[in-house]
Protein backbone atom coordinates (compact mmCIF):
# COMPACT_ATOMS: atom_id res chain seq x y z
CA UNK A 1 0.00 0.00 0.00
CA UNK A 2 2.93 2.16 0.73
CA UNK A 3 4.67 1.89 -2.49
CA UNK A 4 1.35 2.62 -4.42
CA UNK A 5 1.02 5.70 -2.40
CA UNK A 6 4.67 6.50 -3.40
CA UNK A 7 4.37 5.95 -6.78
CA UNK A 8 1.19 7.88 -7.21
CA UNK A 9 3.20 10.81 -5.08
CA UNK A 10 6.47 10.76 -7.27
CA UNK A 11 3.98 11.26 -10.59
CA UNK A 12 2.19 14.16 -9.22
CA UNK A 13 5.44 15.42 -8.30
CA UNK A 14 7.12 14.54 -11.67
CA UNK A 15 3.91 16.40 -13.55
CA UNK A 16 4.05 18.92 -11.90
CA UNK A 17 7.81 19.59 -12.40
CA UNK A 18 7.32 18.94 -16.11
CA UNK A 19 4.97 21.62 -16.12
CA UNK A 20 6.78 24.15 -14.65
CA UNK A 21 9.81 22.95 -17.25
CA UNK A 22 7.37 23.28 -19.70
CA UNK A 23 5.54 27.05 -18.56
CA UNK A 24 9.44 28.75 -18.73
CA UNK A 25 9.91 26.80 -21.85
CA UNK A 26 7.33 28.63 -23.18
CA UNK A 27 8.24 32.00 -21.15
CA UNK A 28 11.73 31.79 -22.41
CA UNK A 29 10.55 31.61 -26.49
CA UNK A 30 7.80 33.79 -26.69
CA UNK A 31 9.13 36.37 -24.08
CA UNK A 32 10.45 38.45 -26.84
CA UNK A 33 9.03 36.70 -30.02
CA UNK A 34 7.63 38.95 -32.48
CA UNK A 35 5.03 37.01 -34.44
CA UNK A 36 4.93 39.28 -37.09
CA UNK A 37 8.83 39.00 -38.30
CA UNK A 38 8.96 36.12 -41.02
CA UNK A 39 11.11 33.74 -39.37
CA UNK A 40 14.53 34.16 -40.85
CA UNK A 41 18.00 35.16 -39.76
CA UNK A 42 18.40 37.02 -42.92
CA UNK A 43 15.92 38.94 -44.84
CA UNK A 44 16.88 37.76 -47.96
CA UNK A 45 16.61 34.18 -46.89
CA UNK A 46 13.79 32.38 -48.28
CA UNK A 47 11.59 30.59 -45.68
CA UNK A 48 10.58 27.03 -46.81
CA UNK A 49 7.09 26.11 -46.31
CA UNK A 50 5.25 22.77 -46.40
CA UNK A 51 1.93 21.53 -47.04
CA UNK A 52 -0.66 19.44 -47.47
CA UNK A 53 -4.20 18.22 -47.68
CA UNK A 54 -5.63 15.29 -45.49
CA UNK A 55 -9.70 15.02 -46.85
CA UNK A 56 -12.19 13.69 -44.18
CA UNK A 57 -14.91 14.43 -45.66
CA UNK A 58 -16.61 16.11 -49.33
CA UNK A 59 -19.78 17.08 -47.96
CA UNK A 60 -21.52 18.76 -50.92
CA UNK A 61 -20.69 19.30 -54.84
CA UNK A 62 -23.02 21.80 -55.88
CA UNK A 63 -24.03 21.32 -59.46
CA UNK A 64 -26.16 24.32 -60.05
CA UNK A 65 -23.68 27.14 -57.99
CA UNK A 66 -20.74 25.28 -59.21
CA UNK A 67 -19.64 24.82 -55.59
CA UNK A 68 -17.60 22.00 -53.92
CA UNK A 69 -18.13 21.81 -50.28
CA UNK A 70 -15.11 19.90 -48.39
CA UNK A 71 -13.75 19.32 -44.88
CA UNK A 72 -10.24 19.65 -44.68
CA UNK A 73 -6.93 19.33 -42.66
CA UNK A 74 -4.58 21.93 -43.80
CA UNK A 75 -1.29 20.56 -42.80
CA UNK A 76 1.70 22.96 -42.60
CA UNK A 77 5.33 22.75 -41.39
CA UNK A 78 8.40 24.95 -41.21
CA UNK A 79 11.75 26.33 -39.30
CA UNK A 80 11.34 28.57 -37.49
CA UNK A 81 15.02 29.41 -35.60
CA UNK A 82 13.68 30.91 -33.21
CA UNK A 83 11.78 28.45 -31.22
CA UNK A 84 15.02 26.15 -30.58
CA UNK A 85 16.05 24.68 -27.40
CA UNK A 86 18.28 21.88 -25.76
CA UNK A 87 15.58 19.18 -24.14
CA UNK A 88 18.24 18.90 -21.90
CA UNK A 89 17.57 22.26 -20.36
CA UNK A 90 14.13 21.87 -19.42
CA UNK A 91 13.60 18.73 -18.17
CA UNK A 92 13.37 16.76 -21.14
CA UNK A 93 10.73 19.02 -23.29
CA UNK A 94 11.43 18.09 -26.15
CA UNK A 95 7.47 19.50 -27.81
CA UNK A 96 5.20 22.29 -26.98
CA UNK A 97 1.68 23.28 -27.86
CA UNK A 98 1.50 26.72 -28.07
CA UNK A 99 -1.54 28.48 -29.37
CA UNK A 100 -1.13 29.48 -33.17
CA UNK A 101 -1.76 33.26 -32.03
CA UNK A 102 1.24 33.22 -30.50
CA UNK A 103 3.71 32.47 -33.65
CA UNK A 104 3.98 33.46 -37.13
CA UNK A 105 1.88 31.71 -39.05
CA UNK A 106 2.17 31.63 -43.30
CA UNK A 107 -0.56 33.46 -44.77
CA UNK A 108 -1.56 30.56 -47.07
CA UNK A 109 -5.00 31.10 -48.40
CA UNK A 110 -7.30 28.87 -51.03
CA UNK A 111 -7.17 30.99 -54.05
CA UNK A 112 -10.43 29.68 -55.69
CA UNK A 113 -12.49 30.07 -52.27
CA UNK A 114 -16.21 31.10 -52.85
CA UNK A 115 -17.74 31.81 -49.48
CA UNK A 116 -15.53 34.86 -48.43
CA UNK A 117 -13.59 32.35 -45.85
CA UNK A 118 -10.08 32.34 -47.60
CA UNK A 119 -8.45 31.99 -44.36
CA UNK A 120 -8.39 29.11 -41.25
CA UNK A 121 -11.21 30.23 -39.43
CA UNK A 122 -10.03 27.65 -36.53
CA UNK A 123 -6.64 28.71 -34.61
CA UNK A 124 -5.94 25.65 -33.11
CA UNK A 125 -2.72 24.83 -31.09
CA UNK A 126 0.65 24.67 -33.35
CA UNK A 127 3.19 21.86 -32.07
CA UNK A 128 6.71 22.87 -31.80
CA UNK A 129 9.76 20.61 -31.65
CA UNK A 130 12.89 21.46 -30.44
CA UNK A 131 14.72 21.53 -33.26
CA UNK A 132 12.72 24.58 -34.59
CA UNK A 133 10.45 22.47 -36.44
CA UNK A 134 6.46 23.89 -36.30
CA UNK A 135 3.91 22.01 -37.31
CA UNK A 136 0.09 23.26 -37.51
CA UNK A 137 -2.61 21.28 -38.51
CA UNK A 138 -5.63 23.05 -38.43
CA UNK A 139 -9.12 21.61 -39.76
CA UNK A 140 -11.40 23.72 -42.39
CA UNK A 141 -14.65 23.41 -44.05
CA UNK A 142 -13.37 25.29 -47.86
CA UNK A 143 -16.49 25.96 -50.49
CA UNK A 144 -14.14 26.27 -53.48
CA UNK A 145 -15.33 26.59 -56.98
CA UNK A 146 -15.69 24.03 -59.18
CA UNK A 147 -16.26 24.50 -62.84
CA UNK A 148 -18.93 21.88 -63.73
CA UNK A 149 -19.02 20.09 -67.02
CA UNK A 150 -22.83 18.50 -67.61
CA UNK A 151 -22.06 17.14 -70.73
CA UNK A 152 -22.24 13.66 -69.78
CA UNK A 153 -24.70 14.29 -66.66
CA UNK A 154 -25.76 11.98 -65.36
CA UNK A 155 -23.09 9.64 -66.12
CA UNK A 156 -20.13 12.14 -65.48
CA UNK A 157 -17.00 12.75 -64.16
CA UNK A 158 -16.14 16.23 -62.85
CA UNK A 159 -12.19 17.45 -62.11
CA UNK A 160 -12.66 19.90 -59.14
CA UNK A 161 -9.43 21.98 -57.59
CA UNK A 162 -8.47 23.30 -54.97
CA UNK A 163 -5.48 26.31 -55.43
CA UNK A 164 -3.18 27.25 -52.22
CA UNK A 165 -0.90 29.92 -51.77
CA UNK A 166 0.87 33.09 -50.22
CA UNK A 167 -1.45 35.65 -50.13
CA UNK A 168 1.23 38.22 -49.56
CA UNK A 169 4.98 36.47 -49.90
CA UNK A 170 6.36 36.22 -52.83
CA UNK A 171 8.92 33.06 -54.26
CA UNK A 172 11.75 34.18 -53.05
CA UNK A 173 10.65 35.09 -49.87
CA UNK A 174 8.89 31.73 -48.78
CA UNK A 175 9.30 28.84 -50.94
CA UNK A 176 5.95 26.82 -51.17
CA UNK A 177 6.10 23.25 -51.07
CA UNK A 178 4.72 19.92 -51.09
CA UNK A 179 4.85 17.75 -47.95
CA UNK A 180 5.38 14.43 -50.20
CA UNK A 181 7.15 16.92 -53.40
CA UNK A 182 10.20 15.16 -54.24
CA UNK A 183 13.11 17.56 -55.14
CA UNK A 184 13.07 16.86 -58.53
CA UNK A 185 9.35 16.95 -59.65
CA UNK A 186 6.39 19.49 -58.91
CA UNK A 187 3.67 16.84 -59.48
CA UNK A 188 2.58 14.58 -56.76
CA UNK A 189 0.30 11.56 -57.84
CA UNK A 190 -1.64 11.15 -54.41
CA UNK A 191 -1.26 14.78 -53.15
CA UNK A 192 -4.36 14.55 -50.72
CA UNK A 193 -4.23 12.15 -47.42
CA UNK A 194 -7.24 10.23 -47.40
CA UNK A 195 -6.65 7.87 -44.78
CA UNK A 196 -9.09 9.42 -42.65
CA UNK A 197 -11.94 10.07 -45.42
CA UNK A 198 -15.42 8.88 -44.59
CA UNK A 199 -16.90 7.76 -48.47
CA UNK A 200 -19.39 9.99 -50.42
CA UNK A 201 -22.56 8.48 -50.90
CA UNK A 202 -22.84 10.32 -54.47
CA UNK A 203 -19.05 10.43 -55.65
CA UNK A 204 -15.91 8.13 -56.29
CA UNK A 205 -12.76 9.82 -56.01
CA UNK A 206 -10.80 8.30 -58.58
CA UNK A 207 -7.44 10.91 -58.49
CA UNK A 208 -6.37 13.33 -55.99
CA UNK A 209 -2.41 14.64 -57.97
CA UNK A 210 -1.17 17.83 -56.47
CA UNK A 211 0.92 20.23 -59.03
CA UNK A 212 3.18 22.95 -57.85
CA UNK A 213 3.21 25.68 -59.88
CA UNK A 214 5.20 28.80 -60.45
CA UNK A 215 3.73 31.79 -62.10
CA UNK A 216 5.30 35.27 -63.13
CA UNK A 217 2.09 37.50 -63.58
CA UNK A 218 2.80 41.20 -65.31
CA UNK A 219 2.59 43.29 -62.32
CA UNK A 220 5.63 42.21 -60.73
CA UNK A 221 9.40 40.28 -61.36
CA UNK A 222 8.97 37.78 -58.53
CA UNK A 223 7.63 34.38 -59.05
CA UNK A 224 4.46 33.55 -57.31
CA UNK A 225 4.14 30.04 -55.71
CA UNK A 226 0.98 27.56 -55.20
CA UNK A 227 -0.07 24.35 -54.87
CA UNK A 228 -3.08 23.20 -56.85
CA UNK A 229 -4.90 20.21 -55.40
CA UNK A 230 -7.01 18.06 -58.16
CA UNK A 231 -9.83 16.53 -57.11
CA UNK A 232 -11.07 13.74 -59.98
CA UNK A 233 -15.04 12.89 -58.77
CA UNK A 234 -16.66 10.06 -60.76
CA UNK A 235 -20.77 9.99 -60.05
CA UNK A 236 -22.59 7.44 -58.75
CA UNK A 237 -25.75 7.02 -60.48
CA UNK A 238 -27.68 4.39 -59.13
CA UNK A 239 -30.00 6.94 -57.60
CA UNK A 240 -30.02 9.68 -61.11
CA UNK A 241 -30.54 6.01 -63.15
CA UNK A 242 -33.38 4.72 -60.58
CA UNK A 243 -35.39 8.60 -60.13
CA UNK A 244 -34.59 10.16 -63.84
CA UNK A 245 -33.12 7.51 -66.64
CA UNK A 246 -35.94 4.57 -65.89
CA UNK A 247 -38.79 7.14 -65.70
CA UNK A 248 -37.12 8.60 -68.61
CA UNK A 249 -37.10 5.33 -71.15
CA UNK A 250 -40.00 4.25 -69.67
CA UNK A 251 -42.17 7.54 -70.83
CA UNK A 252 -40.20 7.04 -74.43
CA UNK A 253 -41.34 4.18 -75.34
CA UNK A 254 -45.09 4.89 -74.19
CA UNK A 255 -45.10 6.87 -77.42
CA UNK A 256 -44.11 3.83 -78.67
CA UNK A 257 -47.70 2.38 -77.62
CA UNK A 258 -50.09 4.96 -78.88
CA UNK A 259 -49.63 3.37 -82.07
CA UNK A 260 -50.88 -0.01 -80.72
CA UNK A 261 -53.66 1.44 -79.19
CA UNK A 262 -56.84 1.36 -81.78
CA UNK A 263 -58.17 4.64 -83.40
CA UNK A 264 -61.74 4.01 -82.36
CA UNK A 265 -60.79 4.68 -78.92
CA UNK A 266 -60.49 8.09 -78.95
CA UNK A 267 -57.47 8.19 -76.16
CA UNK A 268 -54.79 7.81 -78.69
CA UNK A 269 -54.25 11.90 -78.97
CA UNK A 270 -54.72 12.31 -75.03
CA UNK A 271 -52.03 9.69 -74.65
CA UNK A 272 -49.80 11.79 -76.32
CA UNK A 273 -50.68 15.33 -74.44
CA UNK A 274 -49.87 12.84 -71.06
CA UNK A 275 -46.93 12.16 -72.37
CA UNK A 276 -45.35 15.21 -73.21
CA UNK A 277 -46.65 17.34 -70.16
CA UNK A 278 -45.26 14.68 -68.25
CA UNK A 279 -41.48 15.18 -70.35
CA UNK A 280 -41.99 18.72 -69.00
CA UNK A 281 -41.90 17.71 -65.66
CA UNK A 282 -38.27 15.98 -66.25
CA UNK A 283 -37.39 18.99 -68.39
CA UNK A 284 -38.09 21.36 -65.08
CA UNK A 285 -36.45 18.89 -62.68
CA UNK A 286 -33.14 18.82 -64.77
CA UNK A 287 -33.17 22.54 -65.07
CA UNK A 288 -33.28 22.85 -60.82
CA UNK A 289 -30.03 20.41 -60.96
CA UNK A 290 -27.42 21.11 -63.52
CA UNK A 291 -26.46 25.20 -63.83
CA UNK A 292 -27.47 27.47 -66.13
CA UNK A 293 -24.67 26.67 -68.93
CA UNK A 294 -24.68 27.61 -72.62
CA UNK A 295 -21.96 25.62 -73.28
CA UNK A 296 -23.21 22.32 -73.56
CA UNK A 297 -26.67 20.11 -73.47
CA UNK A 298 -26.23 17.81 -70.74
CA UNK A 299 -26.82 13.81 -71.57
CA UNK A 300 -29.79 13.45 -70.30
CA UNK A 301 -31.11 16.61 -71.37
CA UNK A 302 -30.18 15.47 -74.97
CA UNK A 303 -32.21 12.32 -73.97
CA UNK A 304 -35.47 14.20 -73.19
CA UNK A 305 -35.01 16.33 -76.32
CA UNK A 306 -35.19 13.21 -78.23
CA UNK A 307 -38.14 12.06 -76.72
CA UNK A 308 -40.32 15.21 -76.78
CA UNK A 309 -39.44 15.29 -80.91
CA UNK A 310 -40.55 11.34 -80.94
CA UNK A 311 -43.62 12.55 -78.79
CA UNK A 312 -44.15 15.47 -81.66
CA UNK A 313 -43.95 13.29 -84.05
CA UNK A 314 -46.24 10.70 -82.69
CA UNK A 315 -49.20 13.16 -82.34
CA UNK A 316 -48.54 14.17 -85.68
CA UNK A 317 -48.94 11.01 -87.11
CA UNK A 318 -51.09 10.37 -85.11
CA UNK A 319 -53.40 13.14 -86.35
CA UNK A 320 -53.04 11.68 -89.66
CA UNK A 321 -53.88 8.22 -89.15
CA UNK A 322 -56.89 9.26 -87.31
CA UNK A 323 -57.63 11.55 -90.37
CA UNK A 324 -57.51 8.38 -92.60
CA UNK A 325 -59.61 6.24 -90.58
CA UNK A 326 -62.27 8.27 -90.12
CA UNK A 327 -62.57 8.79 -94.12
CA UNK A 328 -65.20 7.73 -96.42
CA UNK A 329 -66.51 7.21 -99.79
CA UNK A 330 -68.58 10.68 -99.55
CA UNK A 331 -65.34 12.52 -98.54
CA UNK A 332 -62.61 10.54 -100.10
CA UNK A 333 -61.91 8.13 -102.94
CA UNK A 334 -59.01 5.62 -102.19
CA UNK A 335 -56.94 5.62 -105.41
CA UNK A 336 -55.42 2.38 -107.13
CA UNK A 337 -51.74 2.46 -106.09
CA UNK A 338 -52.75 3.68 -102.27
CA UNK A 339 -54.79 0.88 -102.03
CA UNK A 340 -52.40 -1.75 -103.56
CA UNK A 341 -49.92 -0.53 -101.44
CA UNK A 342 -51.55 -0.42 -97.85
CA UNK A 343 -53.82 -2.78 -98.59
CA UNK A 344 -51.92 -5.49 -100.79
CA UNK A 345 -48.00 -5.20 -100.35
CA UNK A 346 -47.35 -3.89 -96.43
CA UNK A 347 -49.70 -5.52 -94.65
CA UNK A 348 -47.51 -9.19 -96.24
CA UNK A 349 -44.60 -7.52 -95.13
CA UNK A 350 -46.16 -6.29 -91.11
CA UNK A 351 -47.60 -9.96 -90.87
CA UNK A 352 -51.12 -8.51 -90.68
CA UNK A 353 -53.56 -11.14 -92.01
CA UNK A 354 -56.79 -9.13 -92.65
CA UNK A 355 -60.26 -11.32 -91.57
CA UNK A 356 -62.30 -12.30 -94.23
CA UNK A 357 -65.82 -10.96 -94.43
CA UNK A 358 -68.77 -13.47 -93.95
CA UNK A 359 -69.93 -12.44 -97.62
CA UNK A 360 -66.22 -13.58 -99.08
CA UNK A 361 -66.82 -16.47 -96.63
CA UNK A 362 -70.07 -17.65 -98.32
CA UNK A 363 -68.53 -16.53 -102.03
CA UNK A 364 -65.46 -19.40 -101.40
CA UNK A 365 -68.10 -21.88 -99.95
CA UNK A 366 -70.28 -21.68 -103.13
CA UNK A 367 -67.23 -22.01 -104.97
CA UNK A 368 -66.58 -25.12 -103.33
CA UNK A 369 -70.43 -26.55 -104.56
CA UNK A 370 -70.81 -28.06 -107.47
CA UNK A 371 -71.62 -26.77 -110.50
CA UNK A 372 -75.31 -28.28 -110.88
CA UNK A 373 -76.25 -26.95 -107.95
CA UNK A 374 -75.60 -23.57 -108.70
CA UNK A 375 -76.64 -23.37 -112.03
CA UNK A 376 -80.05 -21.66 -113.41
CA UNK A 377 -80.57 -19.71 -109.59
CA UNK A 378 -79.85 -16.21 -112.00
CA UNK A 379 -81.17 -17.34 -115.25
CA UNK A 380 -83.60 -15.21 -116.65
CA UNK A 381 -86.03 -16.21 -118.83
CA UNK A 382 -86.01 -14.30 -122.67
CA UNK A 383 -89.25 -13.33 -122.56
CA UNK A 384 -88.47 -11.41 -119.31
CA UNK A 385 -87.42 -8.40 -121.17
CA UNK A 386 -90.73 -7.08 -121.49
CA UNK A 387 -91.05 -7.20 -117.62
CA UNK A 388 -88.35 -5.05 -117.14
CA UNK A 389 -88.75 -1.33 -116.42
CA UNK A 390 -87.46 0.77 -119.13
CA UNK A 391 -86.30 3.60 -116.76
CA UNK A 392 -82.35 4.70 -116.03
CA UNK A 393 -83.25 4.26 -112.66
CA UNK A 394 -81.38 1.81 -111.71
CA UNK A 395 -77.90 0.19 -112.68
CA UNK A 396 -77.86 -3.06 -114.72
CA UNK A 397 -75.35 -5.10 -112.20
CA UNK A 398 -78.27 -6.15 -109.97
CA UNK A 399 -80.67 -8.63 -112.22
CA UNK A 400 -83.86 -10.16 -110.06
CA UNK A 401 -84.72 -13.27 -111.20
CA UNK A 402 -88.49 -12.60 -113.10
CA UNK A 403 -91.21 -14.45 -111.87
CA UNK A 404 -91.61 -17.57 -114.64
CA UNK A 405 -95.50 -16.88 -116.78
CA UNK A 406 -98.20 -18.50 -115.67
CA UNK A 407 -99.20 -20.23 -118.63
CA UNK A 408 -97.54 -21.14 -122.10
CA UNK A 409 -98.90 -19.10 -124.34
CA UNK A 410 -97.69 -21.07 -127.36
CA UNK A 411 -99.26 -24.93 -125.97
CA UNK A 412 -101.34 -26.50 -128.33
CA UNK A 413 -104.76 -28.13 -127.71
CA UNK A 414 -105.26 -26.43 -124.63
CA UNK A 415 -102.58 -28.71 -122.68
CA UNK A 416 -101.97 -26.61 -119.59
CA UNK A 417 -98.59 -25.56 -119.24
CA UNK A 418 -97.40 -26.87 -115.65
CA UNK A 419 -97.73 -30.66 -114.79
CA UNK A 420 -99.70 -29.77 -112.03
CA UNK A 421 -101.63 -27.45 -110.26
CA UNK A 422 -99.55 -23.87 -109.75
CA UNK A 423 -98.36 -23.06 -106.08
CA UNK A 424 -100.21 -19.26 -105.24
CA UNK A 425 -97.67 -16.08 -105.57
CA UNK A 426 -97.10 -13.67 -102.61
CA UNK A 427 -99.04 -10.23 -103.60
CA UNK A 428 -101.11 -12.05 -106.46
CA UNK A 429 -104.84 -11.51 -106.55
CA UNK A 430 -107.31 -11.75 -109.01
CA UNK A 431 -106.81 -7.58 -109.84
CA UNK A 432 -103.56 -8.52 -110.41
CA UNK A 433 -103.97 -11.33 -113.49
CA UNK A 434 -107.39 -9.49 -114.27
CA UNK A 435 -111.16 -10.80 -113.37
CA UNK A 436 -112.35 -13.69 -114.31
CA UNK A 437 -109.04 -15.58 -114.89
CA UNK A 438 -109.74 -18.11 -112.43
CA UNK A 439 -106.41 -19.39 -112.46
CA UNK A 440 -104.71 -19.42 -109.25
CA UNK A 441 -108.13 -21.43 -107.27
CA UNK A 442 -109.45 -23.32 -110.67
CA UNK A 443 -108.40 -26.62 -111.60
CA UNK A 444 -106.68 -27.21 -114.57
CA UNK A 445 -109.44 -27.59 -117.26
CA UNK A 446 -111.01 -24.94 -116.03
CA UNK A 447 -107.90 -22.90 -116.77
CA UNK A 448 -107.58 -24.46 -120.02
CA UNK A 449 -110.75 -23.50 -120.67
CA UNK A 450 -110.69 -19.56 -119.62
CA UNK A 451 -107.81 -19.21 -121.72
CA UNK A 452 -110.03 -19.71 -125.02
CA UNK A 453 -112.72 -17.24 -123.83
CA UNK A 454 -110.71 -14.31 -121.61
CA UNK A 455 -107.97 -11.99 -123.10
CA UNK A 456 -104.39 -12.56 -121.85
CA UNK A 457 -103.58 -9.84 -119.55
CA UNK A 458 -99.60 -10.96 -119.78
CA UNK A 459 -99.36 -9.29 -122.89
CA UNK A 460 -98.64 -6.28 -121.13
CA UNK A 461 -97.50 -6.00 -117.70
CA UNK A 462 -100.14 -4.46 -115.21
CA UNK A 463 -99.07 -1.19 -113.21
CA UNK A 464 -98.78 -2.99 -109.97
CA UNK A 465 -96.43 -5.34 -111.27
CA UNK A 466 -94.02 -2.71 -112.49
CA UNK A 467 -94.21 -1.48 -109.51
CA UNK A 468 -93.38 -4.31 -107.04
CA UNK A 469 -89.96 -5.26 -109.91
CA UNK A 470 -89.02 -1.45 -109.71
CA UNK A 471 -89.33 -1.98 -105.18
CA UNK A 472 -87.31 -4.83 -105.72
CA UNK A 473 -84.55 -3.45 -107.84
CA UNK A 474 -84.44 -0.61 -105.40
CA UNK A 475 -83.78 -2.38 -102.47
CA UNK A 476 -81.54 -4.34 -104.07
CA UNK A 477 -79.58 -1.48 -105.79
CA UNK A 478 -79.53 -0.12 -101.88
CA UNK A 479 -78.30 -3.18 -100.70
CA UNK A 480 -75.38 -3.28 -102.68
CA UNK A 481 -74.45 0.51 -102.85
CA UNK A 482 -74.27 0.07 -98.87
CA UNK A 483 -72.34 -3.05 -98.67
CA UNK A 484 -69.95 -0.90 -101.21
CA UNK A 485 -70.15 1.88 -98.73
CA UNK A 486 -69.00 -0.24 -95.73
CA UNK A 487 -65.75 -2.23 -97.65
CA UNK A 488 -65.18 1.38 -98.66
CA UNK A 489 -65.00 2.45 -95.07
CA UNK A 490 -63.38 -0.82 -93.82
CA UNK A 491 -60.65 -0.25 -96.62
CA UNK A 492 -60.20 3.06 -94.92
CA UNK A 493 -59.80 1.82 -91.42
CA UNK A 494 -57.71 -1.19 -92.61
CA UNK A 495 -55.35 1.03 -93.94
CA UNK A 496 -55.05 3.13 -90.92
CA UNK A 497 -54.59 -0.13 -88.87
CA UNK A 498 -51.59 -0.99 -91.21
CA UNK A 499 -50.23 2.64 -90.57
CA UNK A 500 -50.36 2.50 -87.10
CA UNK A 501 -48.17 -1.10 -87.03
CA UNK A 502 -45.78 0.66 -89.46
CA UNK A 503 -44.84 3.64 -87.55
CA UNK A 504 -45.14 1.32 -84.33
CA UNK A 505 -42.18 -0.43 -86.09
CA UNK A 506 -40.54 2.35 -87.33
CA UNK A 507 -40.98 4.20 -83.52
CA UNK A 508 -40.03 0.81 -81.43
CA UNK A 509 -36.61 0.87 -83.87
CA UNK A 510 -36.36 4.47 -83.36
CA UNK A 511 -36.54 4.61 -79.75
CA UNK A 512 -33.58 1.65 -79.10
CA UNK A 513 -31.66 3.37 -81.43
CA UNK A 514 -31.92 6.61 -79.59
CA UNK A 515 -31.85 5.37 -76.30
CA UNK A 516 -28.60 3.33 -77.15
CA UNK A 517 -26.64 6.23 -78.87
CA UNK A 518 -27.42 8.72 -76.31
CA UNK A 519 -27.24 6.86 -72.88
CA UNK A 520 -24.16 4.36 -74.17
CA UNK A 521 -22.02 7.53 -75.04
CA UNK A 522 -20.93 8.58 -71.78
CA UNK A 523 -17.28 7.21 -71.23
CA UNK A 524 -17.66 6.54 -67.49
CA UNK A 525 -19.78 3.73 -68.24
CA UNK A 526 -16.79 1.92 -69.51
CA UNK A 527 -14.47 3.07 -66.99
CA UNK A 528 -13.54 -0.03 -64.61
CA UNK A 529 -10.93 1.92 -62.53
CA UNK A 530 -11.55 1.48 -59.07
CA UNK A 531 -11.82 4.22 -57.18
CA UNK A 532 -8.46 5.44 -55.17
CA UNK A 533 -10.65 6.37 -51.98
CA UNK A 534 -11.67 3.00 -51.56
CA UNK A 535 -7.73 1.98 -51.34
CA UNK A 536 -6.44 4.83 -49.20
CA UNK A 537 -9.54 5.20 -46.62
CA UNK A 538 -8.73 3.09 -43.64
CA UNK A 539 -12.50 4.04 -42.63
CA UNK A 540 -13.46 2.54 -46.01
CA UNK A 541 -11.13 -0.71 -44.97
CA UNK A 542 -12.54 -0.89 -41.20
CA UNK A 543 -16.40 -1.00 -42.83
CA UNK A 544 -16.07 -3.49 -45.17
CA UNK A 545 -13.93 -5.76 -42.62
CA UNK A 546 -16.60 -4.86 -40.63
CA UNK A 547 -19.03 -6.30 -43.33
CA UNK A 548 -17.39 -9.38 -44.12
CA UNK A 549 -17.20 -10.10 -40.62
CA UNK A 550 -20.86 -9.09 -39.90
CA UNK A 551 -22.28 -12.51 -41.50
CA UNK A 552 -19.68 -15.22 -40.05
CA UNK A 553 -20.79 -14.21 -36.79
CA UNK A 554 -24.07 -14.52 -37.13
Amino acid sequence: MESVLLALLLSVIGGTVANLEAKRLYDDLLSNYNRLIRPVGNNSDRLTVKMGLRLSQLIDVNLKNQIMTTNVWVEQEWNDYKLKWNPDDYGGVDTLHVPSEHIWLPDIVLYNNADGNYEVTIMTKAILHHTGKVVWKPPAIYKSFCEIDVEYFPFDEQTCFMKFGSWTYDGYLVDLRHIAQSPDSDTIDVGIDLQDYYLSVEWDIMRVPAVRNEKFYSCCEEPYLDISFNITLRRKTLFYTVNLIIPCVGISFLSVLVFYLPSDSGEKVSLCISILLSLTVFFLLLAEIIPPTSLTVPLLGKYLLFTMVLVTLSVVVTIAVLNVNFRSPVTHRMRPWVHRLFIQLLPKVLFIERPKSEDSVDDDEDELKPPEVLTGVFDVPTDMNKYVFSGNRFSSDYDIPALPPRFDMGSSGGTPCFGEPPLPLPGADDDLFGPGTGCVAGTAAAVCGAHDHSPTTFDKPSHEMEKTIEDARFIAQHVKNKDKFENVEEDWKYMAMVLDRLFLWIFTVACVLGTALIILQAPSLYDTTRPIDIQYSKVAKKKMRMMMMGPEED
